[in-house]
């Protein structure tokens, strides 16, 4: 099964599973604009793009060190799906991401504090089978997770492309391609084992 990690620092060319949720459990997005920023924020640090028109500045990113591979964000809660090529590409993205989006939030909603329950938890993914689970998991959080406009399915559809997504480092594992992987995830009953296997991994990841 995944590894829960018990050290602050990964090792390079490594597979993990990241997530949060709001204190107390507290929704972290309340609107779109919340989930767009978030997104937005993933795009800033993983290509240096902003989505701010008016302001272009060059933006050292970490494209480099760490890539994205599934996501999805639910309203008091969010999983990343990261591949890094350095030991430290996890640490740096969600060091921005986290600092990034409570400075957005706190601003936005006039509060002061954290938003998060915690530090964000990580588990390294060691074997191909759970790669693909822990993808799969992520992908059905939504009850109606093909119409979810915040998670990278559609993007695994063929729906949509994204410089700072890299859904094919999953993809290359099928044979079968784009149409295998969307059977495998809607393929439910099958997962069930692992899926309570990783339901279990949320509530005792390590802290990072």
């Amino acid at each position: 099964m995944p590894s829960l990690n018990t050290v602050r620092e990964f090792e390079g060319d490594q597979f993990c599973h990241v997530y949060n949720r709001g204190v107390e459990k507290r929704d972290i997005f309340l609107d779109d604009q919340d989930f767009t920023v978030f997104l937005g924020l993933l795009k800033k640090y993983l290509t240096g793009e902003k989505t701010d028109k008016h302001n272009r500045r060059a933006f050292t990113h970490l494209g480099e060190d760490v890539s994205l591979l599934a996501y999805c964000l639910m309203p008091n809660h969010f999983h990343l799906l990261l591949h890094q090529n350095t030991k430290d590409g996890t640490t740096k993205l969600m060091r921005r991401l986290s600092t990034g989006y409570v400075m957005y939030f706190n601003n936005r909603y006039n509060r002061v504090g954290g938003l998060f329950q915690s530090r964000y938890k990580a588990s390294v993914i060691d074997k191909d089978e759970y790669l693909h689970h822990v993808s799969r998991y992520i992908h059905l959080n939504p009850k109606h997770y093909q119409y979810w406009p915040y998670s990278s399915f559609s993007y695994y559809e063929g729906k949509k492309q994204a410089a700072w997504l890299k859904p094919e480092l999953l993809l290359s594992f099928f044979d079968g391609g784009r149409q295998e992987y969307i059977n495998f995830v809607a393929d439910y009953e099958d997962s069930k084992k692992e899926l309570s296997s990783l339901k279990w991994q949320l509530a005792n990841g390590a802290e990072m």
